[in-house]
């Protein structure tokens, strides 16, 4: 893969519209702070809100369906325990059941780049120093896209991007250094964006926003709420650092994400959303068993919200998912099972309701300004009920009965060999309302699993949580064809380094090999936030 600066398809076509588009604006640009004329604007700014939208709509690729696919669905939406395919792509060998395709991991690894790292990378060269809110709008963008990248692979090419060696091979980042650069970054970001709060936002930072309409505080609640969740991220190996981190996000005086309108969702306007496409229009992605057993057996008022009922005559008008990993011999088999509710034209990233259970977690670690587990517990809750517009969830979050309900399935090609019963270690048996006398675990439990139901469909960050916290419970893969690279019962930790890689930056990826838990470029590698237990 090139790391040297991309050319872009359609970079012609965008500066088009935006010299079009935005050039009658200049005037109303030019009163922004930073005070930029209008030769520099008409030279280079042009491009920035172009560049800034595709990047946010690439974050979570919204089109094309394929390369979203690829990029997350067949990856961590699946491990996750969010979803899984009634499909057996090659004969059931493939990501899913821990067979590796390299062909999907090579556009799960450079999509990040040329989606999202390029354009950032351009709009900070034109806008550091001379227009520093939209310069804070791409270093956010860019650390929320290569945080993703970087739990998948670890390592990742970040710092020296586009800084070839003499003899042309990349440098990656270990995933510690690379960890310590975001914060730096979105330091940089807060900063910049704290005094300007309350202000009204420039014309060309508005312009870029697909997703607050250019409030300077949202933006601001965003990035301190990424700087927690990032600070959760390490702390079970740097817990100095995580609360420093965290802290410094709980003190800004922005705030965190509050309220379900402050949702990190990205606008995408008439584009069909590419779950709508793999779901419906494919039929390759279904719920996954995971999430009917939690629903189901929380009785939680989301879940129609989340799936539509099966259609199969065995199952009809229940809800049920697919176990992840299973021996699959036709899409048919599966194909009826629950499949996921039209989407809205709008990428959901990151929540309010995740903000609180972040909160939550950091107050049950004792950190400073984080307030009170409990309440944040259950405002977290609240909030996602409010999202979808449930009404109080008092009675739901103070439900200290109902555990998640075993996971039977009739279709199974041997019968049993997919169930989930009652006294699994597999099954959890945590109840949702809050118990103040409780086990640190037992707290984190609820927490995660909490935050969990509340951030569907975003599949990686989930699978990120359950990685580092071990929470939800999830069902290992029935079906392992790792060749022993990866433990069933450990679960899938990480994505290898697609073959590409080795061949054009060779020296850069046994480089970069080398900074792994242990050096393996397997899917049973742990990654340095996550520790082997």
């Amino acid at each position: 893969m090139n790391y040297k600066i991309f050319k872009i398809a359609g970079l012609a076509m965008a500066a088009t519209l935006c010299f079009s588009s935005c050039t009658k604006n200049f005037e109303d640009i030019n009163k922004n702070p930073y005070g930029s004329t209008d030769d520099e604007l008409a030279a280079d700014f042009a491009l920035v809100p172009a560049l800034l939208q595709q990047a946010q709509r690439s974050i979570y690729l919204y089109q094309p369906a394929p390369t979203f696919q690829l990029q997350q669905n067949l990856l961590s939406d699946i491990y996750s325990g969010y979803m899984m395919s009634p499909t057996p792509f090659g004969g059931n060998i493939n990501n899913i059941t821990y067979s590796f395709v390299d062909g999907w991991i090579n556009t799960t690894f450079s999509t990040g780049y040329t989606n999202v790292m390029n354009p950032c990378y351009k709009v900070a060269g034109f806008t550091k120093g001379k227009v520093e809110d939209s310069y804070a709008m791409s270093l956010i963008i860019k650390v929320e896209a290569m945080h993703r990248t970087s739990d998948i692979f670890g390592p990742i090419i970040y710092s020296k991007y586009n800084t070839p060696n003499a003899d042309g091979s990349i440098d990656y980042d270990s995933q510690k250094d690379v960890y310590y650069t975001f914060f730096e970054e979105l330091k940089t970001a807060i900063d910049i964006l704290t005094p300007l709060a309350d202000k009204p936002s420039a014309a060309l930072f508005t312009k870029s926003d697909l997703v607050y309409g250019g409030n300077y505080k949202q933006w601001l609640q965003f990035a301190n709420t990424l700087r927690l969740r990032l600070a959760l991220r390490i702390v079970n190996v740097d817990q100095a650092k995580a609360k420093l981190e965290g802290e410094a996000a709980l003190a800004n005086a922005g705030g965190l994400l509050q309220t379900y309108k402050d949702n990190f969702t990205v606008d995408i306007g008439t584009t069909t959303h590419p779950l709508n496409t793999i779901c419906g229009s494919w039929g390759d992605i279904l719920m996954g068993a995971p999430m009917g057993t939690y629903l189901g057996g929380y009785n939680d008022p989301r879940l129609p919200l989340y799936f539509k009922k099966a259609v199969d005559p065995v199952v009809k008008d229940k809800y049920i998912g697919i176990r992840n990993g299973i021996n699959i011999d036709g899409k048919a088999r599966y194909a009826d099972y629950s499949k996921l509710v039209d989407l809205p034209g709008k990428l959901q990233l990151v929540t309010a309701a995740e903000a609180w259970f972040l909160k939550a977690e950091a107050a049950a670690r004792g950190w400073a300004g984080a307030g009170n587990a409990q309440t944040n517990y259950e405002t977290g809750i609240q909030t996602s009920f409010n999202q979808y517009a449930l009404g109080s969830a008092s009675t739901y979050y103070n439900n200290a009965t109902s555990l998640p309900a075993e996971y039977i399935d009739p279709k199974a090609m041997t019968a049993g060999q997919n169930d989930i019963k009652k006294g699994s270690q597999y099954l959890s048996t945590i109840t949702i309302k809050w118990e103040e006398g409780a086990t640190f675990d037992k707290k984190l439990e609820r927490i995660i699993t909490q935050k969990w139901i509340a951030n569907f469909p975003e599949g990686q960050e989930a699978w990120s949580e359950f990685r580092r916290t071990g929470y939800p419970k999830l069902f290992p893969v029935v079906v392992n064809n790792s060749g022993g690279k990866v433990s069933t019962t450990d679960f899938v930790r990480r994505a290898p380094f697609p073959s590409n890689e080795y061949s054009t930056n060779g020296a850069g990826v046994a480089k970069a090999v080398t900074t792994l838990s242990e050096p393996k470029d397997v899917g049973g590698t742990h990654l340095w936030w996550d520790p082997k237990k």
